[in-house]
């Protein structure tokens, strides 16, 4: 056997490993938090509490119906969300303002958690991703117009499905995605662990530099950064906590890697699914990008003048005790 072949199996093999143990992590999230956002939606408790949200669908230029997917993609998924706008007669311009906010802000527990094991609190991440996506939905909303036009609620969408079709729906679409996401983890997992192997890593960092340094990431994002941005925080996991638990970034860095994965990720498939629809790519694609690379940016600026003042203060400290002595 070859020395290529060598690394090559080397590599795939403790990628199917690392793959596996993290698809096994993963699932323990998905069924229990899928099954109690499948009970919360039947029960309607969802639905009244969409008047939480009715003010902040006013103040981003968005009707008050627009609660209601918003909601539930936050704390179901990205595609019950979906499934919601589908439903409603809303405009065109109001489905791309909508699906830029739940592009940004979805599935927030199962995906915060990801981010918590990965650098980044899950309140923080949590608050990062809805703030981006309401002031970023708020931005994109002042190039159109009549967005905030009220509409008629479909009647069918006040019927409670029976307990028993929720729950079969619940298993099959849990089925589904778990079936997926063991599909692209271990295929992005096993990639990986062959390419450093074989140390090709190292030509896709070179490659994205340039695109890090933008972004506000260290070069060392790279690999965590194009899986989340092509795959998503979900279907990517496995690659971006075995990246955060490598060591090669700080607190900070991570944060920032995270701040920018919340914000924009799985761009191709969330993208598509609203293409379909009739949405412009632009008005989801563009705009995640900005927000993503501003988030970073802001933080990071924070940071240094934070650091610059306690320093300024520490150096002013020590002369005032030097002088009195």
């Amino acid at each position: 056997m070859s020395e290529f072949q060598s690394q090559l199996k080397a590599g795939l093999r403790i990628g199917a490993g690392k793959g596996w143990s993290n698809f096994v992590w993963i699932c323990k999230i998905i069924v229990p938090i899928s099954f109690l956002a499948a009970l919360l939606q039947w029960s309607g408790w969802l639905g009244h509490l969409d008047f939480l949200l009715h003010p902040l669908m006013s103040s981003i230029n968005l009707p008050a119906a627009a609660a209601l997917p918003i909601i539930v993609a936050m704390t179901v998924n990205f595609y019950a969300g979906l499934a919601i706008i589908v439903a409603m007669p809303f405009t065109i311009a109001q489905i791309g303002l909508i699906g830029l906010f739940i592009a940004i802000a979805h599935m927030l527990i199962v995906e915060g958690v990801i981010q918590h094991k990965s650098g980044l609190n899950v309140i923080k991440a949590t608050l990062v991703r809805i703030g981006a996506a309401a002031l970023t939905v708020f931005v994109v909303s002042q190039f159109l117009t009549g967005t905030g036009q009220s509409i008629n609620l479909p009647a069918d969408l006040a019927t409670q499905a029976p307990f028993i079709n929720v729950i079969k729906t619940w298993a099959v679409d849990t089925l589904r995605l778990c079936g997926r996401v063991f599909g692209i983890i271990m295929l992005i997992m096993m990639a990986l662990y062959a390419s450093q192997s074989l140390g090709w890593i190292k030509y896709l960092v070179r490659f994205f530099r340039p695109v890090m340094k933008i972004f506000g990431l260290p070069e060392q994002a790279a690999m965590s950064w194009v899986t989340g941005a092509g795959f998503g925080l979900l279907y990517g996991s496995g690659v971006i906590m075995e990246e955060a638990r490598k060591g090669n970034s700080t607190r900070e860095e991570l944060e920032h890697i995270q701040i920018s994965l919340g914000i924009n990720h799985s761009m191709v498939e969330e993208t598509g699914a609203f293409l379909a629809l009739g949405v412009n790519p632009l008005y989801l694609l563009l705009p995640r990008v900005v927000a993503a690379i501003v988030a970073v940016h802001t933080v990071r600026g924070i940071r240094y003048l934070r650091g610059k003042l306690l320093r300024r203060e520490s150096a002013y400290d020590r002369s005032g005790i030097s002088t009195q002595l």
